[in-house]
């Protein structure tokens, strides 16, 4: 397979971090919906959240990366048969998952930032807390993560099962492309 995007599929690199980056997303969304629910004298209830933030550092670099590939690396074109408001709906929806992916993210450090305590990401190194003290930061930013996270999981979903309507009801190659198969 090839490492570079072509005109009828996508590259290695661009499929490793679709498929990545959806995997984390959905595994950091049960993570985060398992810990809200963690009692005070849960084991878990420090380590939880400290995996939750490292996997969220970890993403958003994957995600710095995923957005420069794309430069790099431009996605095939969609296929001939998709009409002028498919392509404009696939081209919105993309820039929304990409949108909501990184403000559920912001929303995230703003929560974990909020006391002037940087975030240490599996002990390697330390996100300074550049943004702190706002009012009720932890609080106001905890529920826009919280249903920005939903809209993201939502609109993934959504997303998956446009994958899978052009797949078994239009048959074109728009699943199969980013499957690592020719068109």
């Amino acid at each position: 397979m090839q490492l570079r995007n072509s005109s009828s599929r996508y590259g290695w690199v661009s499929i490793v971090l679709h498929w990545g980056v959806a995997l984390t997303v959905f595994g950091l969304f049960a993570l985060g919906l398992w810990m809200v629910g963690l009692g005070y004298y849960d084991t878990w209830r420090k380590a939880g959240p400290d995996l939750h933030k490292s996997i969220g550092i970890t993403l958003f670099l994957f995600m710095l990366i995923r957005v420069v590939w794309r430069f790099v690396s431009p996605p095939p074109p969609p296929p001939a048969n998709h009409s002028r408001f498919v392509r404009v709906a696939a081209k919105l929806g993309h820039a929304f998952l990409y949108l909501d992916l990184f403000l559920v993210m912001f929303a995230g450090y703003l929560i974990s930032t909020a006391e002037g305590v940087g975030i240490p990401v599996f002990g390697l190194f330390e996100v300074p807390a550049l943004i702190s003290g706002l009012p009720d930061q932890a609080d106001v930013a905890g529920e826009v993560h919280l249903y920005l996270a939903w809209t993201l999981v939502i609109f993934a979903v959504l997303h998956g099962l446009a994958a899978l309507k052009h797949h078994f009801i239009d048959r074109d190659a728009t699943l199969i492309r980013m499957l690592g198969r020719k068109a």
